[in-house]
């Protein structure tokens, strides 16, 4: 990804990012996004952007393999989190979806995955702490508590699914507090263009709403122009 592109995907929001990839894909039908309303520990952070590191995790029960075992995958877990492209995103699934109880994500977990130098993390499950949460590591979550439970990796580089958007170890993805997105990779070339272009696109309808002026006729002219130019 492109210097340019990673900085421009920190200034617009996720809606933006899907109306983009329709542009870069020349129609409506793009599919690779969250279905659901997630909690954002600070709506006013830039989008979270950047390669996908992903995990599986549970915490509704006590772990059934040794602690051997789970100390192992655990720091396995970490090494994965710390190596790999940059930028990157922790993108963990909780298995006990939609009864998650263990939060995963507190403030000693942001601060060690920033640490890391990652962008932030994307969970279906929980997280707290909120308030001590590591700054300038947003997490979008599934859900908010004061519990860990038995939080445990169970799986690590995997394929993962959160709020129906299915997410594979080093997907592009952009995240903010409207959901997440898969950037696809036939795409990623063209999306800076597609951006601009909409933007630039949208201006054609909004800037004559702001207009004292602004009538049924006025809103017609524009939005001709604005049809014409996103064609």
């Amino acid at each position: 990804m492109k210097k340019s592109l990673f900085s421009l995907l920190q200034t617009v929001d996720t809606p933006t990012v899907c109306n983009a990839i329709e542009v870069a894909q020349g129609g409506r039908g793009f599919n690779e996004f969250t279905k659901g309303t997630m909690i954002h520990s600070n709506p006013k952070a830039k989008p979270i952007c950047g390669y996908a590191k992903t995990a599986k995790i549970a915490a509704t029960n006590p772990p059934t393999e040794t602690i051997e075992v789970i100390k192992k995958r655990r720091l396995s877990y970490y090494r994965h989190m710390a190596s790999g492209d940059s930028p990157s995103i922790a993108v963990i699934e909780d298995i006990d979806f939609p009864n998650c109880v263990g939060a995963f994500w507190g403030e000693v977990n942001t601060n060690i995955h920033r640490g890391f130098g990652m962008s932030g993390a994307f969970t279906n499950g929980v997280m707290r702490d909120l308030g001590d949460l590591a700054e300038g590591f947003p997490v979008l979550a599934g859900s908010i508590g004061p519990s860990h439970g038995f939080v445990h990796v169970k799986e690590i580089g995997c394929s993962v699914s959160i709020f129906s958007l299915i997410i594979n170890d080093g997907d592009l993805v952009h995240a903010d507090r409207h959901g997440a997105v898969v950037i696809p990779k036939d795409v990623i070339d063209v999306l800076e263009a597609s951006i601009q272009k909409l933007l630039k696109t949208e201006q054609l309808i909004l800037i004559p709403t702001k207009e004292d002026d602004f009538d049924i006729e006025k809103f017609e002219e524009a939005w001709s122009a604005f049809e014409a130019a996103r064609t």
